[in-house]
């Protein structure tokens, strides 16, 4: 059985570093497209970052600069690195797979190719 579990959430000031993780189980990363998204309170789901399995990347221009994504295929553990937080940045944080082809889509931050996700983890950033 597929699984992601996200962990590294929490809350920091503004200006401060989080780094969240995904592991999955019963997957393996090659070949598949994985991605964060975060909802905001009362807000609708946004893409953050993708990786592909060859290590291209996208982002989201509000983290651009900002937050780095990176995985370890040997570890089946996605990250995702947050600098200069902000209180905008608060969400509940999902990492997601999908097909390769996921990651070269421009509707990648709609999330709608990715079909396996992660319980969410809590970012929270006080203004």
């Amino acid at each position: 059985q597929v699984q992601l579990v996200e962990s590294g959430g929490g809350s920091v000031q503004a200006g401060g570093s989080l780094r969240l993780s995904c592991t999955a189980s019963g997957y393996t990363y090659s070949s598949v497209c994985m991605g964060w998204f975060r909802q905001p309170p009362g807000k609708e789901r946004e893409g953050v970052a993708i990786i592909s399995s060859s290590g291209g990347t996208a982002y989201a221009d509000s983290v651009k600069g900002r937050f780095t994504i990176s995985q370890d295929n040997a570890k089946n553990t996605l990250y995702l690195q947050m600098n200069s937080l902000k209180p905008e940045d608060t969400a509940t944080y999902y990492c997601a797979a999908g097909p390769w082809r996921s990651c070269y889509s421009g509707s990648w931050p709609m999330g709608a190719d990715f079909g396996v996700w992660g319980q969410g983890t809590q970012v929270t950033v006080p203004s």
